[in-house]
C-alpha cells in the first residue's frame, strides 16, 4: 500500500517568500545598479553578490540586510536563474529577528527598482502589481486559472466586472493591500460576457466567483482553513473606491498557515546556512562556533582512542589467559576438556566486556532495532551453555 505524501512544513512567521521572474535583459546589471543606490541612500545596510569561485552554481545570488523599526534586522537573499527561454526566474527569501510586520516593506523594493522587466509571476507569467485581463479563449482561460494553483507562491484572485470598467475601475487592488502582500499576489479579470467560462474553468477548484464579485483562489492543495463562502465576496464596486473588503478578504487568506512552496525550503536552508554577509560580531561568533565543535571532536576522539587502547589491552590478556590454560591442561580427557572450556569461559567473558565498551564508542542516539537485538544477545550468555556442556558426569564403578 504506498505511503500518504509527507505533509509539507508551513511558512515560519519570520519569513518572507517571493518568485518571479524577469523578462528584460540584464537582469543582473539592473539588481547591481539597484542595491548601490540603495546602500548609497542607507535604505539597506549592506549587500553582497556572491562570487562563484569555482564556478558550480548554475544560478546567481544576491544577498541584502537592512532594519525595520524597532531596529529589527532582516536578511534576504535572491538568487536568479539563467535564462531558459522567456526570461530569468528569481526566487527571494527574506527572515527577520521577529515575525513579520505586514507593515514592513516588501523585500522586493529592496532588490528591484519600483517598475521594471522583473515584476512577472513564475507561474504564469503575470503581472504581480497591475491587472491581468483573461484572454478570450476558453481553453486559453482554463490553462490561466489551472496555472494559477501551481508552485504556491503567489496568491491569485479573480475579479468579475458586472459590467464594462472606466479608467476608475482599472486601478489594480495591489495598491490597497498592506506593504507585505505587494508582489505576491495575481489579480484576474473577468469581462461581463465571461462569468460563466471563469466558473466553469474554477469547478477544479471548488469555487466560483459571484457575478460583479471576486474570489480568492485555494491553490494547490488548498490551503487549511479555507472556506469557499469566507473568501467570496458578492459585490466589488469599480469605480476608483477602495475594495475594502476584498483587500480584507486577500489579507485574511495570507495570514492562514500556508505550506512552504514549492523549492522554498531548500531558499530556506541556504539563506539560514549559506549565508555570506556577515557583520564583524557574526563573524566572530561563527568562528568561536567552530573552535568549539573542533574542541568537541578532539575530545571525542580521544576518548575513542582510549578505549580502543583499553579494548586492545583486555583481549590480548584474554588471549594468553586462553594459550595458558591450553598448555598446562593435563592428560586426561575429561579435565582437559573442562579447563579448556574454562578458558574459553574466560575469553568469552572478556569479549563481552569488549562488546559493552564498542558499544560506548557509538553514537547515542543508535537504531532501536540495533538495540533490541543486543539486548537479546546479552540474554542469551554463553557461558550459561559452555557450563552445561562441560559439566563431567558421575563416573561409573
Amino acid at each position: 500500500m504506498p505511503n500518504s505524501p509527507k505533509a509539507r512544513p508551513t511558512i515560519p512567521p519570520t519569513v518572507w517568500p517571493a518568485r518571479g521572474r524577469h523578462v528584460g535583459p540584464d537582469a543582473e546589471r539592473v539588481l547591481r545598479r539597484t542595491l548601490r543606490q540603495l546602500k548609497d541612500s542607507q535604505v539597506i545596510d549592506d549587500f553582497l553578490e556572491v562570487s562563484d569561485a569555482e564556478g558550480d552554481l548554475p544560478e546567481r545570488v544576491f544577498e541584502a540586510r537592512w532594519r525595520v523599526p524597532d531596529e529589527v534586522t532582516v536578511r534576504a537573499r535572491l538568487s536568479l536563474a539563467p535564462d531558459l527561454g522567456g526570461g530569468r526566474e528569481w526566487t527571494l527569501l527574506a527572515e527577520a529577528e521577529q515575525p513579520w510586520d505586514p507593515a514592513w516593506p516588501s523585500p522586493v523594493t529592496r532588490f528591484w527598482p519600483e517598475y521594471g522587466d522583473w515584476d512577472h509571476d513564475a507561474a504564469t507569467g503575470l503581472s504581480l502589481s497591475r491587472i491581468n485581463t483573461l484572454p478570450e479563449e476558453d481553453k486559453d482561460v482554463r490553462r490561466v486559472l489551472r496555472d494559477s494553483g501551481r508552485g504556491g507562491w503567489c496568491v491569485h484572485v479573480v475579479v468579475h466586472e458586472a459590467m464594462t470598467t472606466d479608467e476608475r475601475g482599472r486601478l489594480p487592488l495591489a495598491r490597497w493591500l498592506p506593504p507585505n502582500l505587494r508582489h505576491r499576489v495575481v489579480e484576474h479579470r473577468a469581462a461581463p460576457h465571461q462569468l460563466r467560462v471563469v466558473n466553469w474553468a474554477l469547478r477544479e477548484f471548488d469555487v466560483e466567483v459571484p457575478r460583479g464579485g471576486a474570489v480568492v483562489l485555494p491553490g494547490r492543495p488548498p490551503v487549511s482553513g479555507y472556506d469557499a463562502e469566507v473568501f467570496a465576496v458578492r459585490a466589488v464596486f469599480l469605480d476608483g473606491s477602495e475594495p475594502t473588503e476584498l483587500a480584507a478578504a486577500v489579507t485574511r487568506f495570507a495570514a492562514l498557515p500556508r505550506p512552504l512552496p514549492d523549492g522554498a525550503d531548500d531558499a530556506l536552508t541556504a539563506l539560514r546556512e549559506d549565508w555570506h554577509l556577515l557583520t564583524v560580531e557574526e563573524e566572530l561568533s561563527r568562528e568561536r562556533k567552530r573552535v568549539a565543535t573542533y574542541a568537541e571532536a578532539l575530545e571525542a576522539m580521544t576518548k575513542s582512542r582510549d578505549l580502543y587502547r583499553e579494548a586492545t589491552e583486555r583481549a590480548h590478556e584474554a588471549l594468553a589467559a586462553y594459550r595458558e590454560s591450553a598448555e598446562d591442561a593435563p592428560a586426561g580427557q575429561q579435565r582437559s576438556g573442562t579447563r579448556t572450556a574454562s578458558g574459553f569461559q574466560q575469553l568469552t567473558r572478556t569479549l563481552e566486556r569488549l562488546k559493552g565498551s564498542a558499544k560506548a564508542l557509538r553514537p547515542a542516539a543508535t537504531d532501536q532495532g540495533e538495540e533490541n537485538k543486543e539486548d537479546k544477545e546479552d540474554r542469551e550468555d554463553p557461558e550459561d551453555t559452555e557450563d552445561t556442556a562441560a559439566k563431567p558426569t558421575s563416573p561409573e564403578h
